[in-house]
């Protein structure tokens, strides 16, 4: 269950269509100072990701820092990413029209972070990387041609 300060934050950023510096430091120094993270709150933020066209870079770096630090080290069991929540990223990083440059990094960073990882989300990690190396690539062949 989310909070009403961030419900509000979420209706102003949706009403702006983007997420400046200022709101993440809101999101750090006001919403998130003393809360406890939860799977919700990781949603929410995810959807923001997504739905939100004009975030500033500082917004994907909190949000996989957040994200990482949620999953890896304050969810049980600590530094492993079971099947269970392996299941609960692939599915929040992968909805709508597919993940997101950050959702890949959140994916990625999770991986490279954790002790022990759920074949489920190194296939999920490993899968978006090659899909964004090989359109890269393509890209540059376009480019380049």
């Amino acid at each position: 269950m989310i909070g009403h300060e961030l419900r509000e934050f979420v209706d102003r950023v949706m009403d702006r269509h983007a997420i400046d510096d200022e709101d993440v430091k809101m999101l750090q120094r006001e919403i998130f100072a003393d809360c406890v993270m939860s799977r919700d709150v990781i949603d929410v933020l995810i959807a923001l990701d997504r739905a939100v066209p004009n975030s500033t870079a500082s917004f994907a770096d909190y949000l996989v820092a957040l994200t990482v630090d949620f999953a890896v080290w304050e969810s049980r069991p600590t530094g492993l990413i079971d099947r269970e929540k392996a299941h609960w990223l692939v599915t929040t990083l992968a909805a709508g029209d597919g993940p997101t440059a950050t959702a890949r990094r959140i994916a990625f960073e999770v991986v490279r972070e954790a002790e022990r990882c759920d074949e489920l989300l190194l296939a999920f990690a490993m899968r978006k990387g090659a899909l964004s190396a090989q359109s890269l690539a393509s890209e540059r062949m376009l480019l380049a041609s």
